[in-house]
């Protein structure tokens, strides 16, 4: 018996790349069917299984499943099956970038389609698969409201603040809707909202643009987390227990130069202004007071092991300062195309190679030998039995390790 049991029947989780946006032009992508995951479900699970990972975050296409308002969840089929015979718990990303064409994300329509939508999906996963239940309403609000609000990336495709603004009011509105519409099945389900860490600093030529790099530091990276605590915008019907796991997003390109115009300029390593990944932590932290996670994290091609190795050395040293940390999602399990170029990006476990017809996964093994290494440094469990959750994890061994190897924060971290 844990004395201080984790949410999770493992604390390293994963996931698989699902977005279902309207690209640029109006062409919808379907992440999933890119990588092949709804044909290689139950490889890609019982590689997770034998990494001893019993959890993975997985996608309902809401696009594809909502036919104005009638539901068919048959492309999740294969991956329900799946996810029973290796016992694998999901968190369900129900809105991943993508919603049905039809609606229009800026009126009352939108949140009323989402709730009954989330109530539906609720049904359906409970009917299919034991709890207990996960899930992510609507993935990365703030980064959505960006690309689909003022990037003009996705649909809605507008391109200015406002829109943005507006765009992830909606967003916020439609998630606390949603949050309410699965509990009225679930009662018992859990929440994990996950949005990216963000730093932002003014160019070393434009010191005017300080105020406006700090806004978006201070403010924007946690208005919808905010919104969904019920800190702001208290009529949406935000509270703590809505906004309950709080899942911090990190990759290297959210420490950013401000740019007035598009995408801000990623921050090399060692530049003026890089935190360390620990005290954006500890800034969620002491916001919220909330079960944390690392929602998704990953380092680039020969870079796994080592972003792995820094991710938790920063991960611990957010520990050590009381931060109560559940779990770390690598994330993909397996590779994912670029969005913009189709290149595959190299940033999952396992690589994906074209092989007589189909993508065959092949393990990158120093990144396997990294989480390996952290398996045993935190007394985790290597494989996953016939009963993932017999023995659920024990945060104090967390705690404990992280005393003992008592890491410290590096703003060189990445």
């Amino acid at each position: 018996m844990a004395t201080r049991p984790g949410i999770f029947p493992t604390f390293f989780l994963s996931g698989f790349e699902c977005s279902t946006f309207l690209w640029k032009g109006g062409v919808r992508r379907d992440l999933v069917e890119e990588t092949r995951h709804r044909e290689c479900a139950l490889e890609d699970y019982h590689i997770l299984k034998e990494l001893g990972i019993a959890v993975s975050r997985e996608g309902i296409p809401w696009p594809m499943a909502d036919q104005g308002g009638r539901y068919t969840f048959s492309l999740i089929d294969p991956i329900i099956g799946a996810l029973r015979e290796t016992k694998i718990t999901p968190i369900w990303d129900l809105c991943h970038y993508g919603y049905p064409d039809d609606l229009d994300p800026f009126t009352d329509a939108f949140t009323e389609r989402f709730s009954r939508y989330c109530r539906a999906a609720a049904e359906h996963v409970s009917a299919q698969l034991p709890g207990p239940y996960f899930f992510t309403p609507i993935n990365e609000i703030t980064f959505f409201s960006f690309c689909g609000g003022e990037w003009g990336w996705v649909a809605p495709y507008k391109t200015d603040r406002q829109s943005r603004e507006a765009f992830r009011l909606a967003l916020c509105k439609a998630s606390i809707a949603g949050v309410k519409a699965i509990r009225e099945v679930l009662p018992d389900a859990r929440m994990i909202h996950v949005d990216p860490l963000v730093q932002v600093v003014a160019p070393p030529d434009r010191p005017d643009l300080k105020d406006e790099a700090e806004h978006e530091t201070f403010v924007d990276t946690y208005l919808a987390w905010d919104i969904l605590f019920g800190k702001e915008h208290p009529e949406f019907g935000g509270a703590p227990e809505i906004l309950d796991i709080v899942g911090a997003n990190n990759y290297s390109f959210g420490q950013m130069e401000y740019r007035e115009h598009g995408p801000h300029k990623a921050l090399e390593p060692g530049s003026p202004g890089v935190e360390p990944l620990c005290t954006l932590l500890h800034r969620i932290w002491d916001r919220y007071r909330r079960p944390m996670v690392i929602g998704e994290t990953s380092g680039m091609g020969k870079g796994r092991p080592d972003w792995l190795r820094d991710v938790m050395d920063e991960s611990l040293a957010a520990v050590n300062m009381g931060m109560d940390l559940h779990g770390v999602c690598l994330f993909p399990a397996v590779d994912m195309p670029d969005w913009h170029t189709g290149e595959w990006l190299h940033n999952g476990i396992c690589d994906l190679v074209e092989c007589n017809g189909r993508l065959a996964r092949i393990a990158h093994q120093p990144y396997v030998e990294e989480l390996r290494r952290w398996q045993k440094e935190l007394n985790r469990v290597r494989s996953v039995d016939a009963d993932p959750y017999s023995d659920p994890v024990e945060l104090q061994d967390v705690i404990e390790a992280a005393r003992r190897l008592r890491p410290q924060p590096d703003r060189n971290w990445y």
